[in-house]
């Protein structure tokens, strides 16, 4: 049995389900048998419990993201509006499943869990950041996924709770985080070069 192929089939089998029922094993037992699989399948998909289901699910939403970001052409668009298109397909492709994204999220956060959910929203950014080209190995590749994963988890979170015609609400809200980042690191930048042109003068006193 090919296990990834199993996970995908069977965690996309129970989010239906998990609205209802949540993410736990009797869940995934019934989705494995709608799958095709038999119940007992699920103890070797997923060893670690229903967590692995959460995470399994994580990356099925990150490589849907990716799959829709390829049909995109973003040679010509400004970084801004890449990682803007990129957040707001990872949120836009779960709509049907919001309910599902939101227990997700809530075991995510139980405290047993929450080095996992810190790694699948590593996941998620740094996904996104190698689909929008970019190539950084320094400093900034850490520092543009801390910065990103701070956008997208309160992007999530206010998504979550969003009831705006077409999540407009939602949408605006990602806009003006980005905006304060983009501000942030302009700033940062003019401060930066500030001080290497006063260090230049300096050095010649």
């Amino acid at each position: 049995m090919d296990k990834i192929k199993a996970s995908i089939d069977i965690v996309s089998h129970a989010l239906p389900l998990v609205p209802f029922e949540g993410w736990n094993m009797q869940t995934l037992g019934k989705a494995a048998v709608s799958a095709g699989y038999k119940k007992t399948d699920i103890v070797r998909v997923f060893s670690g419990g229903a967590i692995d289901a959460v995470d399994a699910y994580s990356r099925l939403a990150d490589g849907q993201m990716l799959e829709a970001l390829s049909h995109y052409h973003m040679d010509n668009m400004k970084i801004r509006a890449k990682i803007t298109l990129a957040v707001r397909l990872r949120l836009e492709l779960q709509t049907p499943h919001l309910e599902a994204v939101r227990r997700s999220v809530a075991m995510h956060s139980l405290p047993f869990y929450t080095h996992r959910g810190l790694r699948a929203l590593y996941e998620t950014v740094d996904n996104i950041w190698y689909a929008i080209g970019d190539t950084s190995t320094d400093f900034n590749f850490y520092s543009k996924r801390l910065t990103l994963a701070t956008v997208y988890s309160s992007t999530l979170l206010f998504w979550l709770n969003d009831n705006s015609i077409g999540q407009e609400a939602t949408w605006e809200f990602l806009d003006r985080r980005i905006a304060d980042v983009m501000r942030f690191e302009k700033a940062k930048h003019q401060v930066k070069t500030w001080f290497g042109k006063f260090g230049a003068k300096t050095a010649g006193l």
